[in-house]
């Protein structure tokens, strides 16, 4: 039985952050909803509250039923979950006459406390709330405090239940992981047994055992998760994996061949597939946004159900998902909205009525990587940029033609090119280009012009929910907007998009 560490989510835009830190210890945990708590806990071994965009003071709030947890095993509510263990056990919670965001640091630290073992007088810590602990209850005391907020930290005097008002997680919270340690090892006892090697047996084995000698299908797209997921499910059941890698005409110049190389070398059992000139045919005429994600989520389907049928005997479709993609599908909101379809190959399963196997589906993308390596997948592929499902289809604002493809090929071939030439594509967390419905005046030779503009764009991110644009060298981005114009006929203008998501997203559509 896998130990855990049980996380509830109340809302907080920082949840899947604790989770990355609890793994980031090797520690296995699990993020639930707060009103969707597991039947079985009897291998949790603590239960972290987290934060909440709501106040603890409003009716209709979130609420657990405390008694459940606290007692029972070691127990941190982290914000508004500290906030509400206060509450619920009789103390008093209020608006803050100063509100705390940011940073601060602890003015004093109860030393002989075990959950903070270790962590400095004046530690910096990351705040972020506008209620404030003003009355402990019975058998609660202050172990930590900041020059502006009273109670930064509790202890409950007979059973192991904390509460920060802080977020350790945070990177600005500088001995947040030395905290969380101390929560997680010592007091909970977990055992650091999470690793990449562990999961790869694991998962090795529990595939086989529940695949047996059954056919599998598995759609490689050239990235990281399906990747990751084709080389486990390979080792699992060998040659009864197969792979279907389709071209669907909006890849990146040469994409198609390098990666379906690439799969090979690693001894997979794929078949490749150009569909280019089906996709471009369907999406003839289509400009919205929305519709062309559709279009090609819809031909995928049916170009990928027709090579599968090719197989005898299917009995499974492997799919690539990943933990931020469960739990996004049981928040605490519900359901999310859909921002934008087909980011993966959703309406599959049930199109074409097989079991469905997800190998990654407890890992965050870090996580995949460093399976990946593990593998001994090649680092070209692991260290691949994120790309979307569409391709190139939402980098060409506007109906997508063969001519605007060859011409965003290019353009997004010499930018990544010169991304790896200047050592900067691994610095770069996504970068991309698009072609936009836009004609600009320019001059060549003594010949007057009217072409086409790109963007370029470069984000820094860890997890593409939030990003910030990229500082790349004015040198650099010189270089390349000439190189552009020079060698790619149809451009005469080359800009660079500064925007951070959010307010805007990273794709353009």
């Amino acid at each position: 039985m896998q130990q855990k560490i049980l996380i509830l989510d109340f809302g907080s835009q920082y949840t899947q952050l604790i989770a990355r830190r609890v793994r980031e210890l090797n520690v296995y945990c699990e993020i639930h909803p707060y009103h969707h708590l597991p039947k079985n806990l009897a291998d949790v071994k603590g239960v972290i509250l987290s934060g909440s965009p709501y106040s603890v003071r409003d009716a209709g709030s979130p609420r657990i039923e405390v008694a459940r947890f606290d007692g029972k095993v070691p127990l941190l509510g982290v914000c508004y979950g500290a906030q509400l263990l206060v509450q619920e056990n009789g103390g008093e919670v209020e608006a803050s006459s100063t509100r705390e965001y940011g940073r601060a640091n602890l003015s004093f630290v109860e030393r002989d406390e075990p959950l903070l073992h270790g962590i400095e007088l004046q530690s910096q810590v990351w705040m972020s709330h506008a209620d404030t602990i003003t009355r402990l209850p019975e058998k609660f005391s202050i172990i930590a405090r900041t020059n502006d907020i009273g109670i930064a930290a509790y202890k409950v005097a007979d059973r192991p239940t904390f509460g920060l008002q802080f977020h350790p997680e945070v990177y600005h919270s500088t001995q947040g992981m030395e905290l969380l340690y101390n929560f997680i090892v010592d007091i909970c006892g977990c055992t650091q047994n999470w690793t990449p090697e562990s999961f790869i047996h694991s998962t090795v084995n529990g595939l086989m055992e529940k695949l047996g000698n059954d056919k599998v299908v598995l759609g490689l797209s050239g990235g990281v998760d399906s990747s990751v997921a084709g080389v486990l499910l390979h080792k699992a059941i060998d040659k009864q994996l197969h792979c279907i890698f389709v071209d669907n005409g909006l890849l990146r110049k040469n994409e198609f061949e390098q990666v379906l190389d690439s799969y090979r070398d690693m001894g997979l059992n794929v078949k490749g597939v150009r569909a280019g000139d089906r996709f471009l045919q369907a999406l003839k005429g289509k400009s919205d946004p929305e519709e062309k994600r559709k279009t090609i989520g819809r031909v995928f389907i049916e170009v990928f159900d027709e090579e599968a049928h090719k197989i005898q005997d299917v009995k499974w479709l492997a799919q690539g998902t990943i933990y931020p993609d469960v739990i996004e599908s049981v928040s605490v909101k519900g359901p999310s909205a859909t921002i934008k379809s087909h980011h993966n190959v959703g309406g599959l399963p049930e199109f074409m009525k097989l079991k469905v196997v997800e190998p990654l589906n407890a890992l965050f993308k870090d996580e995949v990587r460093r399976v990946g390596t593990t593998l001994g997948i090649p680092p070209a592929l692991l260290q691949r940029h994120p790309f979307p499902g569409p391709g190139l289809g939402i980098r060409i604002l506007g109906e997508v033609t063969a001519e605007k493809v060859w011409v965003l090929q290019e353009v997004d071939y010499i930018f990544i090119k010169a991304l790896r030439d200047n050592g900067l594509y691994n610095k770069v967390w996504q970068a991309l280009a698009v072609l936009l419905p836009v004609h600009s005046v320019g001059v060549m030779g003594d010949e007057r012009t009217y072409e086409n503009v790109v963007a370029l764009r470069a984000v820094e991110s860890t997890d593409g929910m939030t990003a910030d644009w990229v500082h790349l060298p004015f040198e650099f981005l010189a270089k390349v907007s000439n190189d552009i114009i020079n060698k790619v006929k149809g451009v005469n203008r080359v800009v660079y998009d500064i925007s951070s998501k959010p307010p805007a997203t990273i794709e353009w559509e």
